[in-house]
């Protein structure tokens, strides 16, 4: 033994215990590299599971808050049908005037609307009827 402590294996061994190292130690880079994977992994799964669990309320939640909120309050249009006798309220809402307009606005009103819903430029029969027939009523109590 000479002080250098490596000398009674032979120089032979020294990069053959080397590559072991280096071999064992690629092996345990790897091996971490491949746990932290699989943690990452299973948080991951863990974390999904959860978000399921706690989606089904808010899916019921949002569901209920859409039902609330309809989008015919969003809409400027008249809601409902046609009344069995017509008013002069629902005939001014189907001309777009007021119940106290003129004979005058009322024809213009009448004459726009039935340029484009005529029948015979595929309106519709009944509501081209509705139209005239709100018409008809405006004019007979308009005063001018």
């Amino acid at each position: 033994m000479n002080g250098r402590g490596g000398e009674e294996r032979g120089e032979s061994e020294g990069p053959q215990t080397v590559k072991v190292l280096l071999a064992s130690y690629t092996l345990g880079a790897l091996a971490r590299t491949m746990i932290a994977v699989g943690l990452g992994v299973a948080t991951v799964a863990f974390a999904g599971r959860y978000a399921f669990h706690l989606w089904k309320p808010l899916e019921q939640a949002i569901t209920e808050t859409a039902k609330r909120i309809t989008t015919s309050s969003f809409s400027s249009y008249y809601k409902g049908g046609f009344e069995q006798k017509m008013s002069r309220r629902e005939a001014s809402l189907i001309l777009g005037v007021s119940p106290s307009a003129g004979k005058d606005k009322i024809r213009t009103a009448h004459r726009k609307i039935m340029i484009l819903n005529h029948p015979d430029k595929g309106g519709s029969p009944y509501l081209a009827t509705k139209i005239n027939e709100a018409k008809d009523l405006l004019e007979s109590s308009a005063k001018n």
